[in-house]
């Protein structure tokens, strides 16, 4: 079929390239199953509450300020009413200065203690082969503000209206609150009212509180729904913030990690404390300072779920090239003293039969779990190959071999898929060791055949000697 054993490695690699086709269609397929996947995910966690960030307690105290403009206008005789003229019949007019209170940029005010109970009970909501980590959360806050800074940001004649101070305390999605809502200072208790929503404004709840300067310290109880993620705004001058869940696999992220924590098969417990030199926000501004705050100053969890395969499957599928390389190449080693050697034809069903592995171990996993799926799927295309080799490239014991080195191939891509920080290593690795071992197994392979017709793949007794042509 082949003049000579460099033709037929050229043959062979660019069948192997070829294979990038059905590869990359694989991918396609993976990525709209793992859309389909994000889609869902994203309904359940919105019918349930979303994801949740916490920002505030943020006292809001209106300011004004009294201004003074000379006005004119036409004098009046207070005797008759009527308007005064002069001796050429002009109107007179008469100069005064009025008073007009006007409004000014509020004053935004952050807690100067402000410390943070967190305890949230976890659940899996399900929707067809898909299932969405969720919580409900009970969340206390204890917090005090310093109302004497308030003066430090006011200029000229400006006036505090500390009777329509308001508390906000924002969150993704009112639709999110569960029970009862409770804020009290003391023996004092507050109503509390959604704030409206309007474009540009993030929504939450507040309270009209009066004047806040002699409430002291000051707690908020409220319970929440969320999925995937939790997150509060550090906001206080010092921040503390204690969580604990029954979710045994939490990923910490946001801007600052926690100072302690313990995760354990049956939850977790962690500590934040955060001081105010550590976050770039004022205490106390004259512009809305949330959405920064959101940004840059949050503590955050997020409630994961172990395996997930869809990825693993992708890079499974960018790494599919190399372990049909390393196919095709045993294959091609082990060929060499063959009678009849494979056609290009088996090389791409071979080929075919290890891409149709990706999509065997998607289509398992979304039932039964990773593992699982990947020890069917690769058991299934180790024993289709094994028995391909046996029977259709009539291996003989050879079989053996290319069957032990599927196991292995299967074995490391399994690795690789488990752990994506050594994937670079052992991919680079293995693809170093396959090709220092054919350079060896070939070290005495006459490559160009000459002008002799036709030669087996055998090997040579002596490397000096020629080859017997057939």
């Amino acid at each position: 079929m082949f003049r000579s054993a460099g033709v037929r490695f050229i043959v062979v690699g660019v069948l192997a390239l070829l294979m990038f086709i059905p590869l990359g269609l694989v991918s396609d397929v993976i990525q709209e199953r793992s859309r389909y996947s994000d889609s869902t995910v994203r309904d359940i966690s919105h019918e349930w509450g979303g994801a949740q960030l916490l920002s505030g307690p943020l006292l809001v105290v209106p300011v004004t300020e009294d201004v003074v403009y000379e006005r004119k206008r036409e004098a009046i005789d207070p005797v008759t009413g009527r308007t005064l003229r002069d001796e050429k019949n002009y109107i007179i007019y008469e100069h005064y200065d009025e008073t007009v209170t006007e409004t000014r940029p509020s004053v935004y005010l952050y807690p100067d203690v402000f410390e943070l109970n967190v305890d949230t009970r976890s659940q899996t909501r399900h929707r067809g082969i898909f299932s969405v980590p969720v919580y409900t959360a009970d969340v206390g806050l204890n917090f005090a503000f310093d109302t004497d800074a308030v003066k430090s940001v006011l200029t000229g004649d400006e006036q505090v209206q500390w009777d329509a101070a308001e508390l906000r305390v924002h969150l993704d999605s009112n639709r999110a609150l569960r029970g009862e809502t409770a804020l009290a200072a003391g023996e004092a208790r507050f109503d509390l009212e959604p704030i409206p929503h309007r474009d540009g404004v993030l929504t939450g709840i507040y309270s009209q509180l009066g004047d806040p300067r002699d409430l002291g310290a000051m707690s908020l109880e409220l319970s929440l729904n969320g999925a995937q993620h939790f997150g509060v705004a550090a906001v206080g001058r010092l921040s503390r913030m204690t969580m604990t869940s029954d979710w045994p696999d939490p990923s910490f992220v946001g801007s600052f990690l926690p100072d302690a924590s313990n995760i354990a098969e049956d939850g977790f417990t962690a500590t934040w404390t955060v001081p105010h030199l550590a976050r770039s926000l004022p205490q106390v501004s004259r512009e809305m300072p949330d959405r920064v705050a959101r940004r840059i100053a949050n503590m955050e969890v997020r409630f994961l779920t172990p395996n997930d395969f869809y990825q693993k499957a992708w890079r499974a599928a960018r790494y599919g090239i190399l372990f049909i390389g390393l196919t095709f190449l045993t294959i091609l080693l082990l060929d060499r003293t063959s009678a009849r050697p494979a056609h290009p034809v088996q090389y791409l069903m071979v080929g075919l039969a290890q891409s149709v592995f990706v999509l065997l171990m998607v289509a398992y996993a979304e039932q039964i779990g990773f593992t699982a799926a990947y020890a069917v799927a690769a058991g299934a295309t180790i024993g289709l190959l094994g028995l391909f080799g046996a029977t259709a490239l009539k291996l003989g014991r050879r079989t053996g071999l290319l069957v032990a080195m599927l196991v292995a191939v299967y074995a490391v891509l399994f690795l690789i898929l488990r752990s994506a920080d050594y994937a670079l290593l052992a991919g680079a690795t293995l693809a170093f060791v396959a090709l220092a071992l054919t350079m060896w197994l070939t070290r005495n392979e006459d490559w160009g055949g000459g002008d002799r017709p036709r030669f087996r793949w055998s090997r040579r007794a002596d490397p000096g000697a020629p080859e017997q042509a057939t």
